[in-house]
């Protein structure tokens, strides 16, 4: 089990880092998704992928890789708003189809990633 645990935060701390670039790179898909209600939506996409990546590296990080893991639970619950706010104005994924469906099935996504990353907050072997 302890194999297939490092494969997959291995995967998670890839694609949060990646994704945290991303939102500097291209934040507007990232902007459009937050909630008109909140300020500063560019600070927000900046701090939300200033903090995948955080989280991404401190996953590879074995001394931090469960604080690391804290932080990407948090985030995720964080952005959850963002998701749900995409779902109900079926503001289009860059990456998707822009099929309503698909568009509400990342909700239940965030809560699998939620589920994931708190897989690694847990201590269940020495060391990593």
């Amino acid at each position: 089990m302890a194999r297939y645990k490092t494969v997959f935060r291995i995967f998670l701390a890839i694609a949060m880092v990646v994704i945290g670039i991303k939102h500097f790179t291209d934040p507007a898909p990232f902007v459009s998704i937050v909630p008109s209600s909140l300020p500063h939506p560019l600070a927000l996409v900046y701090g939300s992928g200033f903090f995948e990546i955080l989280g991404g590296a401190g996953l590879l990080i074995p001394q931090f890789s469960r604080a690391a893991a804290w932080i990407l639970v948090i985030l995720f619950i964080a952005v959850f708003p963002a998701n749900l706010y995409q779902a109900i104005h079926n503001i289009p994924v860059p990456a998707l189809p822009n099929d309503p469906p698909l568009i509400w099935l990342r909700l239940p996504f965030q809560i699998l990633l939620v589920v994931w990353a708190g897989w690694f907050t847990r201590q269940d072997s020495p060391g990593f």
